[in-house]
């Protein structure tokens, strides 16, 4: 006797196997953040140090990456925990919102002011800050007081 499997029972089998793989071996392999954005490498120098940083998938990361490399920008501190720098335009806010994980290394966006901010000491999110990043590795540059000419480049 031939058996005969309904469609109904085919697709329930495809729809069971496909919860039950990783999302990476449904879509193929991505390199870097969440969404298969490509992870950014961008290069922070000022005062003759370098540093690099990972941007973020998210409009406003992208948004940034997409004007550099950028050059006759100025870094100077602000409050005790951060270096600040305008950019010649504001970036979207799209997809902004709160975020947790707040730590030292952070490359963020403040909306109001149109501004980048480098935190080297503890802060929290606030309305209008967006995280575009962390700064890879040693962030010691951060710590040097004064105000120094800033370029940021990609470095992928």
């Amino acid at each position: 006797m031939k058996r005969v499997i309904a469609r109904r029972v085919v697709l329930q089998g495809v729809l069971v196997t496909a919860s039950a793989a990783p999302l990476g071996a449904l879509i193929g392999p991505t390199q870097g953040c969440a969404q298969g954005f490509p992870s950014m490498k961008i290069q922070i120098s000022f005062s003759e140090r370098n540093m690099t940083a990972t941007l973020e998938d998210n409009p406003s990361a992208r948004d940034l990456a997409s004007m550099l490399p950028l050059g006759g920008l100025t870094i100077d501190n602000y409050a005790n925990n951060e270096k600040i720098s305008y950019l010649p335009r504001k970036l979207t806010e799209v997809g902004s919102g709160p975020f947790g994980n707040e730590q030292p290394g952070d490359v963020c966006y403040y909306a109001p002011w149109g501004n980048l901010a480098f935190f080297y000491a503890g802060y929290r999110w606030s309305p209008g800050l967006i995280r575009l990043g962390r700064i890879d590795g040693h962030f010691d540059a951060l710590l040097m007081r004064g105000k120094f000419p800033l370029r940021i480049e990609s470095l992928s």
